[in-house]
């Protein structure tokens, strides 16, 4: 394809062909994690106002899915898995024993992956988190949560989520 791209061209500015020849070579590589969890990272980290979880949770509700920022934004309206054929779908929780993988299969050296938290850890720090965080919201936030997330929660095997009960 005759066109430059750049970091900021998006893929629906390719045509179909385009695209197709794109998309064909390179391996692609998504990364999910359960659509709770990035609420409470977003929270945590100061990317809302709000005083409360509770509160910023109803902020991401009246933002809804056009006015919402990609920090929540469902992963299946940003990243098209219906559309686009990943190679590799790689689930937060369980990056260092998926990274290996990945990175074998590259034909990369392993070693390097970060020893700092292991993934027990890290599941038993956000179910933690999350059982904190979901006992402050309401009945109706939790309902509504659930609705706005519906399609990653299809999507995508998070029978753990808080979101999927």
């Amino acid at each position: 394809f005759r066109r430059l791209h750049t970091r900021d061209t998006r893929l629906s500015e390719f045509n179909q062909t385009e695209r197709k020849a794109m998309l064909g070579s390179y391996t692609k590589v998504l990364f999910v994690r359960d659509p709770f969890h990035r609420l409470i990272a977003t929270f945590l980290q100061g990317m809302g106002i709000s005083p409360s979880f509770s509160s910023f949770v109803q902020e991401v509700l009246d933002a809804g899915m056009h006015n919402g920022s990609v920090a929540w934004k469902p992963v299946v309206s940003l990243c098209r898995p219906c559309l686009i054929q990943y190679d590799y779908v790689v689930m937060f929780g369980f990056l260092r024993q998926e990274l290996g993988h990945l990175l074998r299969r590259a034909g990369l050296p392993v070693g390097n992956l970060p020893p700092e938290l292991t993934d027990s850890q890290v599941q038993w720090t956000y179910r933690w988190l999350s059982e904190q965080m979901f006992s402050e919201l309401s009945a109706q936030q939790k309902k509504q949560l659930s609705h706005f997330y519906r399609w990653d929660l299809a999507a995508f095997p998070f029978s753990s989520s808080f979101l999927s009960d």
